[in-house]
């Protein structure tokens, strides 16, 4: 590895071990880069570098009215804070530093300037508690803290004496508050002017956990030069991004895949991103109008409701829909389709690789597929013994490219990586042309009186009948059977449950689909248990 730029070298200690760590390509032409660089350095003043500094960078939408930050302006916040983390808190490179806070430009600010003073990210989704938080705290050992305002109580009880106590967690300093010692107060007392750390392309800049659906949460450690490895395959091959691009969408910051598609994408392109807290499928369809948006990255769900309104609104500007997340239903595909005449991009990713990795747009699309492996990236369809299966067998997807799970101390990594590959937890079917067809989580595959049956293919199967609002399937436990496919099933408004209902969604199924797959179990819900990120946890349906 590369001499590291990092005084406190916590993260770069905490690495897997070289027989644990995954196999990188860096031959592809777009992700040869130099030993040592700084990705923010890199996002913001590259693109002014590049002629982009009076452009848009973030735009805001507040009651109809459109602002934006320039690249300039963005740049001149980002070195003010820089600053404060240096001087004022007194860090130093290496050091983790968590942050909070909804989609909004200070979180944008703070995230880059944290990267670009060379210490480490750990982004949280805003709405976790500090029993949440504690475990993700302890684990990365994080010392400091930049914080929205709003979101302040959860993590201060983190730092009184009690059961949430982090002990590492030594100062906080909140953005979006005009108090004497907030971010932008501070900030605004600094020269505008900071040299990106001397960081190594192969330095840690940022650990994002798992939303941990299952077990304790994970912390995927990614490198500089992952952070530019997914601005500069998925959104260069697939979505052709380029300056004039307007992006919005709903996945948190926090989130990688909100990381890369809502900010990293857009300033590596020179492109702009709109930065909106809380969205509903009207308000993102009323972004999409305003600001003549032409990227969209959000998950199946809103799209299926945002199909419903599309008429009412002005979505001609669209170049691209990107749903990712979790499966994309056909029937959602087709909705969205028939409503918007955009055909989605589909695209499979994971925090533990960073961003998307298979993925296809336009007339590349295929029925069914999600799409092909993204440049830059190898993928093959293995059995447990890690043979290569032919087409048409369905086995587990095995990933390698410029990126790979790194996760933080932690003994699972030798379940995700093995010889070299990354096991991204998924069944896969892949065809003679390389086209790639999710079936299930590998957990998740249903195997009832012998037969393999995909959750996603019943879930897609229910969602085209005119009852249907969402659903999720599961299996559940049966003593003849093995398993039996179960369905929660959220209801459109004007129909009632009963056991008529469920006689007719259970022949819609068999209809649809193979008979064997029909859902013997159907309880109607309220609602869907799901994750800040939009995934349906499927392991709090078992217990429902």
């Amino acid at each position: 590895m590369e001499r590291s730029g990092h005084l406190d070298t916590f993260a770069r200690d905490h690495l897997p071990p070289p027989e644990s760590m995954p196999t990188f390509l860096l031959d592809h032409p777009a992700v040869r880069y130099p030993a040592r660089f700084n990705c923010a350095a890199e996002l913001v003043d590259g693109a002014i570098a590049a002629g982009h500094g009076e452009r848009p960078a973030i735009w805001t939408i507040e009651a109809g009215e459109r602002r934006c930050i320039t690249y300039r302006e963005l740049q001149d916040r980002v070195d003010r804070l820089a600053r404060v983390l240096t001087e004022d808190m007194g860090l130093v490179p290496g050091n983790r530093v968590l942050l909070r806070g909804p989609n909004n430009p200070a979180m944008a600010a703070a995230l880059l300037a944290t990267i670009k003073a060379g210490l480490v990210a750990v982004p949280t989704m805003p709405l976790l508690r500090a029993a949440e938080l504690k475990p993700i705290l302890d684990k990365a050992q994080v010392s400091a803290a930049l914080c929205d305002a709003r979101l302040r109580d959860e993590l201060e009880a983190c730092m009184r004496p009690g059961p949430m106590h982090c002990p590492t967690l030594a100062q906080v300093r909140y953005f979006n508050d005009e108090g004497s010692e907030s971010l932008e107060s501070l900030a605004r007392a600094k020269s505008a002017s900071f040299a990106p750390c001397d960081t190594a392309a192969d330095d840690v800049c940022l650990i994002a956990f798992t939303s941990g659906t299952t077990g304790s949460p994970k912390g995927c450690m990614h490198f500089h030069r992952d952070v530019l490895a997914m601005c500069d395959l998925f959104p260069r091959s697939i979505l052709d991004m380029r300056p004039d691009d307007v992006v919005c969408g709903t996945p948190p910051l926090a989130f990688t895949f909100g990381l890369g598609g809502m900010l990293c994408f857009p300033l590596r392109a020179g492109a702009s991103t709109v930065l909106a807290e809380k969205l509903t499928p009207a308000g993102l369809l009323d972004i999409i109008q305003a600001a003549r948006a032409t990227i969209v990255f959000t998950a199946p769900t809103f799209y299926r409701q945002m199909a419903a309104l599309a008429g009412s609104y002005d979505v001609s500007s669209l170049r691209h829909t990107v749903s990712a997340g979790e499966a994309l239903p056909d029937a959602t595909r087709q909705l969205w389709k028939q409503a918007t005449g955009i055909e989605m991009t589909d695209g499979i990713g994971s925090t533990e690789m960073i961003h998307i990795f298979i993925s296809s747009a336009g007339d590349q699309v295929r029925r069914g597929a999600i799409g092909k492996v993204v440049p830059g990236y190898e993928v093959c369809i293995v059995d447990e013994s890690m043979r290569s299966l032919p087409p048409g067998t369905v086995g587990r997807l095995a990933v390698r490219g410029p990126t790979g799970c790194k996760y933080l101390a932690d003994e699972r990594q030798a379940n995700v990586v093995r010889n070299g590959w990354n096991l991204t937890g998924d069944s896969f079917l892949m065809d003679e042309d390389g086209y790639l067809y999710y079936q299930a989580r590998t957990d998740d595959m249903i195997i009832s009186a012998g037969y393999n049956i995909a959750g996603p293919e019943v879930e897609g199967a229910l969602l085209q009948h005119e009852a249907v609002a969402e659903c999720g399937v599961v299996g559940m436990p049966d003593e003849e059977r093995g398993q039996v496919v179960a369905a929660f099933v959220v209801l459109r408004p004007g129909f009632e449950p009963g056991d008529e209902l469920v006689k007719t969604l259970q022949e819609h199924v068999k209809q649809t689909i193979a008979p064997y797959k029909y859902p013997r179990v159907i309880r109607f819900v309220d609602a869907l248990p799901r994750t800040e990120t939009g995934k349906l946890k499927r392991f709090a349906l078992r217990s429902l």
